[in-house]
């Protein structure tokens, strides 16, 4: 996540963190504590790559300059590029993910400085004219609500349902509708949007290789919230000052020795030369009939923990978010691509 709150306000939010505290564990573990040793020097990359992952090192070359500009002036609008990079089994992978931004329905404006949608308070937000897309014919109209760190795509029983108006700043929030019957599945594509294409960083208190973090919340009219019973799988995972710092035990992506949450992630020192470990996403992820029994758990992460202590898109707005947590895969700083699910009975 950019730097979105003044950096005395986020150091504080980090103090109290510390002192409270193509994208695994199965259940909640607390962070590493303060002060692990330093990352090791960057290694070579193996030759095999073990659990299906592939290996890229370095940064992307940069095939689209950016995705959406803002029309009006804005305090902290970044470029969303896109581009590719070779892994080391010479397989070309989009950066930082395969999105279908542009190609199909963008999602309603909750808040939303670029369109000027920014309503005060819960009580002014107007849902009613948000296009409702169906799923099923005879099912129930069903709002969400959902901020995401940086871009998501939203998809009920494979269907997509809306595209993140902006994906990657300034930070807004989104509305859909959707028509559907019990039992139905959410599936989100997650994205944590890299400045520094490949490598998983952005700029951030001045320093333009910081890695980022990423987090999503929703909450829908039927009672469903983003929490930990949701499945989370990560795809991308940067930047790493080696591979053998992504650990495969089954279905889990594990890097929770680095750190999952700041200020206690490591930043590694590789720079440029960081390495990053990818997964390729399975064919039909966003259907019901998709099998995640295997895929790990999403983790719930704080206000704190995902820096939104100050985010008018999402804070202006309580009610609209009760009872729902943010939640991301394992790690909340090193994965930068994640797909969520959920079947809601």
């Amino acid at each position: 996540m950019a730097n979105r709150i003044p950096n005395c306000v986020r150091v504080a939010t980090l103090a109290l963190a510390v002192a409270g505290i193509a994208t695994v564990a199965q259940a909640q573990s607390p962070a590493p504590a303060v002060g692990a040793p330093a990352a090791a020097a960057p290694a070579a990359a193996p030759t095999a790559a073990p659990g299906g992952r592939m290996i890229t090192q370095g940064q992307a070359k940069v095939t689209t300059e950016n995705l959406y500009k803002c029309p009006v002036q804005v305090s902290n609008h970044r470029a969303s590029a896109v581009g590719t990079i070779t892994a080391t089994d010479g397989t070309v992978i989009t950066m930082p993910a395969q999105v279908q931004y542009g190609k199909g329905p963008i999602a309603a404006d909750l808040y939303n400085e670029c369109t000027q949608v920014m309503p005060a308070k819960s009580a002014d937000v107007d849902a009613s004219k948000v296009p409702v897309v169906e799923i099923d014919p005879d099912g129930e109209v069903i709002t969400g609500y959902i901020v995401a760190d940086n871009y998501f795509e939203f998809y009920v029983n494979g269907k997509l349902v809306g595209l993140d108006h902006t994906p990657y700043t300034p930070f807004n929030s989104s509305i859909v509708k959707f028509k559907a019957k019990k039992p139905y599945t959410m599936a989100f594509l997650l994205v944590d949007w890299d400045e520094q294409l490949g490598i998983g960083m952005e700029l951030f208190q001045g320093n333009p290789r910081h890695p980022g973090d990423g987090g999503v919340i929703a909450r829908f009219s039927d009672g469903a919230v983003t929490d930990s019973s949701w499945k989370a799988q990560t795809y991308y995972i940067a930047p790493l000052n080696s591979p053998d710092e992504v650990v495969e035990i089954g279905n889990v992506h594990d890097t929770t020795k680095l750190g999952r949450v700041h200020p206690v992630a490591k930043k590694p020192p590789c720079a440029d030369a960081c390495y990053a470990v990818h997964y390729k996403m399975p064919d039909g992820w966003q259907a019901a009939a998709f099998d995640d029994a295997k895929w790990p758990r999403a983790y719930e992460y704080t206000d704190t923990d995902v820096g939104v202590t100050a985010l008018p898109a999402y804070t202006r707005y309580p009610e609209l978010f009760e009872g729902a947590r943010w939640i991301w895969s394992s790690n909340l700083v090193f994965d930068n691509v994640v797909i969520a699910r959920k079947t809601v009975r």
